[in-house]
């Protein structure tokens, strides 16, 4: 059975983390979602509330399972028992930052890095826009996943 864990803030939780998760879900047999909880970065939502809205999003996903952690990621994979790493990159400069970031994690345990380039139409969307956006009373609901209707 292959895991991958797709860390963040997702601060929120946008349609382009959603993109990557679905895309990631037809490569790995179990998704671990994991929130970064102890980041240095200052939050609109509580880590609890990210949670919660994440879990909703893949409330009918079995393969998919949302934690929060507050160590390095490569702690957390080994605790998840992760084979690899999901990240998603949308420029260059993502892509130079994920790199030395897939680069180090190897190095210390040896779990290689996925990288899943956004769709086209996405690459502009990112959580600080939105949280921007939000901040100015704007409806953003075109760039956060819908949760399932029950």
């Amino acid at each position: 059975m292959r895991t991958g864990i797709f860390v963040g803030s997702f601060d929120p939780f946008t349609i382009g983390h959603d993109s990557i998760v679905r895309r990631a879900l037809t490569l790995f047999d179990k998704i671990v979602i994991g929130i970064g909880a102890n980041s240095p970065k200052k939050h609109m939502f509580s880590a609890e509330e990210r949670l919660a809205s994440i879990q909703g999003i893949y409330a009918d996903e079995p393969k998919v399972s949302v934690k929060m952690f507050d160590d390095l990621t490569v702690s957390f994979a080994k605790r998840e028992q992760a084979d690899f790493i999901i990240k998603g990159i949308r420029s260059v400069k993502d892509f130079e930052y994920e790199r030395e970031q897939a680069d180090f994690n190897r190095k210390l345990t040896g779990i290689e890095t996925v990288l899943l380039f956004s769709e086209p139409q996405l690459a502009s969307v990112s959580s600080s826009m939105v949280r921007e956006l939000i901040l100015f009373g704007v409806d953003v609901s075109e760039f956060i996943p819908k949760k399932p209707e029950f």
